[in-house]
């Protein structure tokens, strides 16, 4: 049963023209409502927080090893670098959509137990606690974004859909 038009997206629905011999389904009334322009931009600016991150740990290691040993984070030299090279090369491949489900995939991975340790408000009393009560929710967010992301991979303007496109052509040039 198709969805009413009035309350869906208004570029999911057309009329199509019938007739008595023919019968609407459900795939007759939904196209392709895909916005590639604003999926690039949603890919660039989630990218954006994670190379800003990235970049700034493997700059400053020595205050991001201390900002970890505070936290009670074991091998913090070692695992310093490592999340900040998984934010630059998650927002690298975020960025150009390359592998960007795997991408996704790994800084959700990489967001929860850095949200539940750096961001745990309940931890906190006074002012101190608003503010990171405020982070963890935008990491929450965050996390929502690249679930998304994941889940509807990283559309029509990326390398990933380049790669896919060249394989089909290449498999319909075996197939002739």
């Amino acid at each position: 049963m198709p969805m009413n038009p009035r309350i869906a997206e208004r570029h999911a629905f057309t009329r199509p023209d019938t007739d008595a011999s023919h019968d609407v389904h459900d795939d007759d009334l939904i196209r392709d409502t895909s916005l590639p322009t604003t999926a690039l931009i949603g890919r660039l600016l989630i990218a954006a927080i994670f190379l800003v991150s990235g970049f700034s740990k493997l700059t400053d290691l020595p205050g991001t090893v201390g900002h970890m040993a505070g936290a009670g984070i074991p091998y913090p030299e070692t695992l310093a670098v490592v999340a900040g090279s998984a934010e630059l090369l998650g927002a690298i491949a975020i960025a150009t959509g390359f592998l960007t489900r795997i991408a996704s995939a790994g800084l959700i991975l990489f967001m929860i137990p850095t949200t539940l340790i750096f961001h745990a408000f309940w931890n906190f009393t006074g002012e101190a606690r608003l503010p990171q009560m405020v982070n963890f929710m935008k990491n929450l967010g965050i996390i929502g974004g690249l679930a998304v992301l994941m889940a509807q991979g990283a559309g029509r303007f990326s390398l990933d859909h380049r790669i896919r496109r060249g394989r089909a052509r290449r498999r319909a040039r075996r197939e002739v």
